[in-house]
């Protein structure tokens, strides 16, 4: 059996112990230590299993992700992000399905100031569930709004995906930040107008739409300047040099920290399950990064990834393949890979061979770090293992399988999305610029 077909049975194999609840994290590790033990032996196994989970995630990149945790739950449980919510919900209050347009614009808001996409689901989660559920709007809408807005949190800065993609590509990471602002915008608005469908065309998903007065729409804007300033703290502090993008995340917790005491939002038992709940989300997500490199490194020595990067080369060199078909293969990659990996193991796994082939053919690396990006967040709600699905549905109580009905429009608006980012590239990079 050739190492390549070894790599496509592991993968075949994680799908497999997903499909039967397996957790991801679980799923990988073990797939990936059976792999590297039929490829490489006990010894070379048991070298990288002593040493890769430590060496992987004691990475400097890697050190924003626990406080970037810390800043959106902390955000979360100050109830920050429920004034989002009224916001957005009372200036929208006229329009059919306002509470779930409400949640993909306060998706928006909450990634401006978190930059990882589960956490902002959970937390918008937590946030705008049981306000949609009170107004009687269907499981299928509320939980797949919460879902697809949460994965926003990559696109608007501060994003780790950007700050990991700017690492190994040495891309500015402050110009990636730029290039995902107005792509992040957009991304909120698709999400809008496929809500505004939606409810136009099943009239049960939502009910009846409730007017505000103009004092109620002033009350509810007053609250999110905490937001407002935490935003324009991160990126100016980026741009004025006070911390670098890999700090961003620490300076952003610390302000959060400091403008959530000084408004008295927090007492010292929301401080306590603040540093509870950073402690067990951090646990969980490095638990997927260690299970995500060993997993990653069995792909490696199978040699699938190489063989991949190859074959796009190849096609383009040989078969005179055009460039935009080989770009779509790419991206077609990726949002299989985003589906059942974690974002930025996917990341890691492919990008040393992708990100050249891509540069060779002509493609701009700001741009294409939005696309790449944007192709992480696809993944993270294409069934059947879309991570934000698993966990929403945790969150929540919505069913799994009502979640894969409801997010399909609005994977449909990400296709479409995704194509105007390809046809006109200056949506990205004119900012940046």
């Amino acid at each position: 059996m050739s190492t390549i077909t070894v790599g496509v049975i592991g993968i075949l194999l994680v799908l497999v112990l997903i499909f039967t609840k397996m957790k991801v994290a679980y799923s990988m590790l073990i797939v990936g230590f059976v792999g590297l033990l039929y490829l490489q032996g006990w010894k070379f196994t048991e070298n990288i299993m002593g040493l890769l989970p430590y060496s992987q995630t004691a990475l400097y990149s890697m050190s924003p992700l626990p406080v970037f945790i810390f800043m959106g739950i902390i955000l979360s449980v100050s109830g920050l992000g429920q004034d989002l919510f009224v916001f957005a919900s009372r200036w929208l209050g006229r329009i059919k399905g306002s509470l779930a347009m409400a949640t993909a614009i306060a998706c928006g808001f909450f990634a401006a100031v978190c930059g990882d996409s589960i956490t902002t689901a959970v937390t918008m989660g937590k946030v705008c569930y049981p306000e949609m559920k009170k107004h009687n709007y269907s499981d299928r809408l509320a939980g797949a709004v919460i879902a697809c807005g949460g994965t926003v949190g990559i696109l608007i800065p501060p994003s780790m995906c950007f700050i990991i993609y700017g690492t190994i590509t040495e891309t500015s990471v402050g110009k990636l930040f730029m290039a995902g602002l107005i792509p992040g915008i957009l991304q909120v608005l698709f999400y809008v107008i496929v809500v505004s469908i939606l409810v136009h065309m099943k009239k049960d998903m939502a009910p009846m739409p409730v007017s505000y007065p103009l004092k109620e729409k002033l009350k509810a804007t007053k609250p999110i300047w905490p937001v407002l300033l935490l935003f324009g703290a991160i990126i100016g502090g980026l741009y004025v040099g006070v911390f670098t993008p890999t700090e961003a995340g620490a300076g952003g917790a610390f302000c959060a920290f400091v403008i959530c005491l000084l408004l008295r939002r927090l007492d010292k038992a929301k401080i306590l399950e603040t540093f509870n709940d950073t402690l067990k989300t951090t646990a969980t997500m490095f638990l997927i990064l260690v299970g995500a490199y060993v997993f990653m490194r069995f792909m490696t020595m199978s040699g699938l990834p190489q063989a991949m990067g190859a074959y796009v080369i190849n096609l383009n060199t040989v078969h005179n393949v055009p460039a935009l078909v080989i770009l779509i293969l790419i991206i077609v990659m990726y949002i299989i890979l985003g589906a059942f990996m974690d974002v930025f193991a996917s990341i890691l796994l492919t990008l040393p061979i992708i990100f050249p082939i891509v540069t060779a053919l002509g493609y701009d690396a700001i741009w294409f770090g939005v696309i790449i990006t944007r192709m992480m967040e696809f993944g993270l709600i294409t069934p059947p293992f879309g991570v934000n699905l698993f966990m929403i549905s945790k969150t929540t109580g919505v069913k799994i399988k009502d979640l894969y009905k409801g997010v399909i429009p609005f994977l449909i608006g990400d296709t479409i999305h995704v194509i105007i980012l390809i046809i006109f590239p200056q949506i990205a990079l004119w900012l940046a610029r």
